[in-house]
């Protein structure tokens, strides 16, 4: 640390000095200035680059697990590793704040049982989707936001945005969702109970596409809990990161964050680092009607 203080200051004070004050000699800075760095320096010189590349790449985003797994698809290296040299380099994933509940159960809508029962795993595109909506500030009020997500390669396979929660914002999402992925049926569909996804509207058009209701307990948000984690790490990765003068920054913003980077380029733990639309198209000779998703 001594020495390379020196090297900090050597624009501007002698070396003599410096070494004087530092309390070494000149011979002995200029032995370590002049020693050619070490093997293990070298490649932690080029290991830092890769990480600041994969870092990059992902916005910023990922923390050293997610940066660690993409650096494992092209060389050999541990996880404490990466780690320090992130730390050592000031790099560090986005941190998640709290958020705005915006569900309203308290209506006279009947509620759908609770088909899926945190049973969040599928074994085929279009078994299960979950649903939620959320809310985003800007400079001109809320924006909300409603997803449908696919259980099987956590896909956002259906979204829509306004500057209202009712229930045409949630019937959007549908729509989309349907439409991508060619009216699939025997779909288990869970929500929260909120009153967009409990009205006679929303569940007339899920009876028609032949999709089962599904809806989370009384206040319990651990039933709906892959979509409340999708907002979290939207929020965390994206909103919380900018201001947003008028809604339409925002949305086009999301609209760009879900299709670009979260469908198509962010690894997920669950299936196995890979993203969702990477890992479609792995198990795509297993479904031959995800082609045309």
């Amino acid at each position: 640390m001594r020495f390379e203080f020196i090297r900090a200051e050597s624009a501007q004070f002698p070396i003599r000095l410096l070494c004087k004050m530092m309390g070494v000699s000149k011979s002995g800075y200029y032995a370590w200035r002049d020693r050619r760095p070490s093997k293990c320096a070298r490649e932690n010189a080029i290991l830092k680059s890769e990480i600041r590349v994969v870092h990059a790449e992902s916005r910023g985003t990922y923390g050293s697990p997610r940066v660690h797994q993409e650096l494992r698809k092209y060389r050999s290296v541990g996880r404490h590793r990466v780690a320090r040299l992130m730390a050592e380099e000031g790099l560090q994933g986005c941190r998640p704040r709290r958020f705005r509940r915006t569900t309203d159960s308290q209506h006279m809508h009947p509620i759908a049982p609770n088909v899926l029962k945190r049973n969040f795993a599928a074994t085929r595109p279009d078994e299960k989707w979950v649903g939620d909506i959320t809310a985003i500030w800007t400079g001109e009020g809320w924006l909300y936001l409603a997803v449908l997500i696919d259980l099987f390669s956590r896909k956002v396979v259906g979204w829509a945005m306004a500057d209202h929660m009712r229930t045409e914002l949630a019937l959007m999402a549908l729509r989309m969702a349907t439409g991508r992925r060619r009216s699939p049926k025997d779909v288990v569909h869970h929500t929260d109970r909120g009153c967009q996804y409990a009205s006679q509207n929303y569940s007339d058009n899920l009876l028609a596409a032949g999709i089962t209701p599904s809806m989370s307990r009384t206040g319990n948000c651990w039933d709906n809990a892959v979509a409340e984690s999708f907002f979290a790490t939207l929020k965390k990765e994206l909103v919380h990161r900018y201001r947003w003068p008028e809604r339409r920054d925002a949305q086009n913003a999301i609209a760009e964050y879900i299709e670009v980077f979260y469908n198509n380029r962010r690894i997920h733990s669950t299936i196995g680092y890979v993203s969702p639309a990477d890992f479609e198209a792995l198990n795509v000779n297993h479904f031959p009607a995800m082609l045309a998703a």
